[in-house]
């Protein structure tokens, strides 16, 4: 039964988590440029956008929803139903915010919803929600993924091309937020061994909050150089790519025990990164793009 109601919760988180970075997007189009150097003033300008603040508030239910969620049911099974979320982001781009939605990124979106649900569906069945792990794997796995998110995020000085930085940035918000998704699902053990005091004095809390707020500048900063639709689906993809992930090394989360399962889950990769490629805008009209505004979506 936990399960279900962990896979009816999961789907509400969907939902809110997509609209929370569609408003966002409209605060951030109004803040000033996003610099971590100076990261009190940046969020003072962010914060003071009413559409961004709205977006955080509706983010933070999403949050909540995300630990309900993964404390009822496996990593992998939540990471599977909020992909099916990208569906719900580009009615919701186009529908409520006026956004346009090419065939191209209408191909990105499908399969990379496609390819992250065949991932899930062919992952062996488990019971409970069991938040057991190694801490050797769980240090090493983390801090591979910082290691990751931070390359992308230097992906401009370390050579990546200009109208990719969005992308990148996106990249790297998702990875970071993957990576507090991973010490959260840790936390919600903590908190049946050891209580309240034990999830503020695990270290797993400082990563968290650590990961969170790395993923807060670089998110935001991330839909004001890109696309909407393409920087949401990215970081959202990372996210569920890098939770899943983790799932399996870190929590045991089990794979499957035959050949055709393998071959399905490695179809279901190779979809994702092909979808990756498609849902950016391309690179010739993204040189066209970096002379011109970005239009403000309907009703901004």
């Amino acid at each position: 039964m936990s399960l279900y109601l962990g896979i009816l919760i999961a789907l509400l988180c969907a939902f809110a988590s997509n609209l929370a970075f569609l408003y966002k997007h409209r605060g951030c189009g109004t803040a000033c440029t996003v610099e971590i150097r100076h990261p009190l003033r940046t969020a003072v300008s962010l914060w003071s956008q009413r559409w961004f603040a709205i977006g955080m508030g509706v983010g933070l239910v999403a949050w909540l929803l995300h630990v309900a969620a993964i404390s009822l049911a496996p990593l992998s099974v939540v990471q599977a139903v909020l992909s099916g979320g990208l569906v719900l982001l580009a009615v919701m781009a186009d529908r409520l915010f006026g956004f346009k939605i090419g065939p191209r990124q209408w191909w990105g979106l499908g399969m990379t919803c496609v390819g992250l649900i065949l991932l899930a569906i062919t992952l062996p069945k488990t019971h409970g929600a069991s938040s057991s792990f190694s801490s050797t794997a769980m240090i090493a796995f983390e801090a591979g993924l910082f290691g990751l998110g931070a390359l992308f995020i230097m992906g401009k000085r370390l050579g990546g091309p200009a109208e990719h930085h969005g992308i990148m940035l996106a990249a790297a918000a998702g990875i970071l937020f993957g990576v507090c998704n991973l010490a959260v699902k840790a936390l919600t053990g903590v908190v049946g061994d050891s209580g309240a005091l034990g999830v503020i004095l695990s270290p797993w809390t400082w990563v968290a909050l650590s990961a969170s707020a790395a993923a807060f500048y670089a998110s935001a900063r991330s839909l004001q150089d890109g696309d909407a639709v393409p920087v949401i689906a990215i970081t959202g993809t990372a996210a569920n790519i890098a939770t899943i992930a983790g799932g399996i090394i870190v929590f045991g989360d089990p794979l499957p025990n035959d050949a055709l399962g393998i071959a399905l889950q490695a179809l279901a990769f190779v979809l994702v990164i092909v979808a990756s490629a498609l849902t950016p805008a391309p690179v010739r009209a993204a040189r066209v793009a970096a002379g011109t505004a970005a239009p403000a979506p309907s009703g901004a």
